[in-house]
């Protein structure tokens, strides 16, 4: 009975935050400025397909590099000392304590035409665009996602038992077969959780294709500027983009139960 009324403050901000809002969003989404039930909502939100894949699109290649990059970091980082790691996971997390728009912009200056990157490059020859491209708009979602891949994997690969990588040695196992078998299946969780916390927020960001990517808007965009002066159509593309990072998420756990069961 205590724990209960412990987790009423949650309970409460979680309604009023979380559960009360979705309401809305989907009531906005069937409705007409009128307040009449209307399917005219989803069919704008059809419109705006091509930026959907564009988002999606995006989304996933900022993931698959996050991982690539986050993978073995948080393995070495997970090998040191209980000190060392915990200076590098600080130094990790600094960044995210400055607001993401700041961040955003020192990646602006950093990358646009005669800024510092591109005036050393043509120092040595190089001429090419850094700024207003899709590799720009992946850049500043990698930079801005990677630290959410690095702490889930961290985490669960800080607790694989060392002994057991000493075991599959002792019995032979190379450092290949050492991973395939015992490390990588172990930190299939950490997988998981990484690639849910930056696909999500990747799919439905907004002002990084803006800021980076010249003319080009993202799915997060549009939506933004919908709710400015049309909520309904902005809480249709909103739903839209919600089941399909539910179904996202869906897929993504089952795939991570199904590694769990084959370990």
């Amino acid at each position: 009975m205590r724990s209960k009324k412990l987790a009423l403050p949650y309970a409460v901000w979680m309604a009023a935050f979380t559960l009360v809002p979705l309401i809305l969003i989907i009531t906005n989404s069937f409705q007409d400025s009128s307040g009449h039930f209307t399917f005219d909502n989803l069919y704008k939100a059809w419109e705006y397909r091509e930026v959907f894949l564009y988002s999606l699109e995006i989304a996933l290649v900022s993931t698959l590099i996050c991982l690539l990059l986050a993978y073995p970091m948080s393995y070495m980082i997970s090998r040191m000392s209980e000190k060392t790691q915990s200076i590098i996971i600080m130094l990790i997390t600094v960044p995210m304590w400055m607001n993401f728009l700041l961040r955003l912009l020192g990646w602006v200056i950093l990358l646009q035409n005669n800024g510092p990157i591109d005036t050393l490059l043509n120092l040595i020859g190089i001429d090419v665009q850094l700024k207003d491209n899709d590799g720009a708009v992946v850049l500043g979602m990698v930079y801005e996602y990677l630290p959410f891949m690095i702490m889930p994997l961290h985490t669960v690969m800080s607790k694989i038992d060392k002994s057991l990588i000493e075991a599959a040695q002792d019995l032979g196992s190379n450092g290949f077969n050492v991973f395939r078998k015992v490390v990588f299946p172990l930190s299939v969780p950490g997988i998981v959780s990484g690639i849910t916390m930056v696909f999500v927020p990747s799919a439905s960001t907004f002002l990084v294709a803006q800021y980076l990517g010249g003319n080009k808007k993202m799915i997060g965009d549009i939506i933004e500027q919908y709710f400015k002066s049309d909520q309904n159509t902005g809480s249709a593309i909103a739903l839209c983009l919600m089941v399909v990072i539910l179904l996202f998420i869906i897929i993504t756990n089952q795939f991570g139960d199904e590694e769990a069961v084959g370990v």
